[in-house]
């Protein structure tokens, strides 16, 4: 299979994965549910930090002077981390559990992706702390030095995502432990090297055509607002939902993407949804 047939192969993928969610819609719920408690997240950590005046001034002072974080900044951003990572790994979970239970002919409800990801509590805690602790390190390699920091920070965060890119679906699944998750993730890819990067193309082309009016929007608006704004702002707050939407929508995709490839490397089930020739053609043996 040449490049532009694994392009095309990428497209009817994405097309799968959007018969999947058009029938299970209510999944784009788990997306709108960790947007919203990350901003919550944000709001409990940064507001009052904010207000602390003098504590945020000082670390900007001692920031700005010697180019390091004083040390009070990585157990505080360890916590963030920490709180961020719970609520993507959980709301992927119940997204993923949902996926997993439509591929197995179930009808799933908001409901039974929640109960499964409760159930699943102790693996999520557990990768969400080892998640926070790689997070916390890459910025800490990223604070040593300058360029050089910030470019060896991209590529291990490049190799760990890579490395992880099945762990929640075998954490959902198998009910391993983070470090085992880790290395089932790895022998997935090994034993078939999954051209993830190719088939996230059709998704991306999905995602963004799905984005594309609330972009339009927010430029329209931008450009109203300079002459008026009684139309720039109603224009600005349509544009802004649609993306988020968008971006809720996308998150499913790859949900559902993800589950699917996951379900076909490890079993050989091909999911109902998806053609046989198609998710065989999304891998090669090495």
């Amino acid at each position: 299979m040449n490049f532009f047939d694994r392009i095309s192969n990428s497209f009817s993928l994405a097309r799968s994965s959007w018969q999947v969610l058009w029938t299970d819609k209510q999944l784009v719920v788990f997306p709108i549910i960790s947007g919203v408690c990350l901003l919550l997240v944000a709001a409990t950590f940064f507001i009052p930090l904010a207000v602390i005046q003098g504590l945020v001034a000082g670390a900007l002072d001692q920031v700005q002077h010697d180019g390091r974080a004083p040390v009070w900044v990585y157990p505080f951003f360890f916590a963030y981390y920490f709180c961020n990572y719970f609520v993507i790994v959980f709301c992927n979970s119940a997204l993923v559990s949902c996926a997993t239970i439509r591929f197995n002919g179930g009808t799933p409800s908001i409901g039974d992706g929640f109960r499964m990801a409760f159930r699943r509590m102790p693996q999520i805690l557990a990768w969400s702390l080892v998640a926070a602790t790689v997070g916390i390190l890459l910025k800490a390699i990223e604070n040593a030095h300058e360029k050089a920091g910030i470019f060896i920070s991209a590529i291990l965060g490049t190799a760990w995502s890579i490395m992880t890119y099945f762990v929640v679906p075998v954490l959902v699944v198998e009910q391993c432990g983070p470090f085992a998750a880790v290395g089932r993730s790895m022998s997935i890819l090994k034993k078939t090297w999954g051209e993830a990067l190719i088939g996230s193309f059709g998704l991306g082309f999905f995602n963004f055509v799905i984005m594309l009016p609330g972009i339009l929007a927010l430029v329209i608006g931008g450009l109203l607002c300079s002459v008026t704004l009684v139309l720039g702002l109603p224009i600005l707050a349509v544009g802004l939902l649609c993306l988020l939407l968008g971006l809720a929508v996308g998150a499913a995709l790859d949900g559902v993407f993800l589950t699917a490839l996951y379900q076909y490397a490890t079993s050989g089930a091909v999911p109902v949804e998806f053609d046989r020739s198609t998710m065989r053609g999304a891998f090669y043996a090495k």
